[in-house]
């Protein structure tokens, strides 16, 4: 009676690897899922950031194609005497500091020109900002002596915004940050979709004659098309 209760020792380590085996369908099971999860969620995040990124990467390879016109603005106005005065002192010696307060606070008023916190450039007659934005310039300049301020903008279009949204040109720092951001979750959504190539490719033949040629086709192009 006791021999019939008592597992035999091939039986107990097939219970063992049957054990094993369902701990790793188990594992496999939970990372599966975590992958798929990773791969919607980093699309999510990313999708309007690529749909736009592949979209400037074409109007910045034909950039010379499409027409641009730049449209200049120039406003100008004077500093009351009270303001003025504070421009009077200059400078620290060896620094670039931004405008008063006060004076910024009034351009900002009067032109919209948003130069509080900018360095500034002084000289003995004049005081100048550099105003780089995306998709155009601007800049403005006070003379020290009689008050008089010229505010230059200068726009190239939404094309050329666009283009510079793209490449982070003259953007801050939160744009800074979001492409950051941005460019990890594409590799995100880029390395957990390989690996779900990786899962699917068995019953699907062309999956890695696809991505091979997807990854020699353009050092193909590099190396026997390109002036470098």
């Amino acid at each position: 009676m006791t021999s019939l209760l008592t597992e035999s020792p091939s039986q107990a380590a097939t219970d063992r690897a049957q054990a094993k085996a369902g701990q790793r369908r188990m594992r496999y099971a939970f990372w599966k899922r975590q992958i798929r999860t990773i791969h919607w969620m980093s699309g999510a995040v990313c999708l309007i950031g690529m749909l736009l990124f592949a979209a400037t990467g074409i109007t910045l390879n034909h950039a010379a194609d499409i027409p641009s016109r730049p449209q200049v603005s120039e406003v100008e106005t004077t500093l009351a005497p009270s303001l003025l005065a504070l421009l009077e002192a200059g400078p620290d010696t060896g620094t670039t500091p931004a405008l008063p307060v006060a004076v910024a606070r009034q351009l900002k008023t009067e032109l919209g020109a948003d130069v509080g916190g900018r360095q500034a450039e002084w000289t003995d007659v004049d005081v100048y900002i550099g105003l780089p934005r995306p998709g155009g310039d601007a800049w403005l300049s006070i003379d020290r002596e009689t008050g008089d301020v010229a505010f230059e903008t200068t726009s190239r279009g939404a094309v050329a915004y666009l283009n510079d949204l793209h490449k982070g040109r003259n953007t801050g720092t939160a744009w800074a940050w979001f492409l950051d951001i941005f460019a990890v979750a594409t590799m995100l959504f880029c390395l957990s979709g390989l690996w779900l190539l990786q899962i699917h490719s068995a019953r699907r033949a062309t999956t890695w004659p696809l991505t091979i040629a997807g990854f020699a086709v353009p050092i193909l192009l590099l190396l026997f098309f390109a002036h470098i």
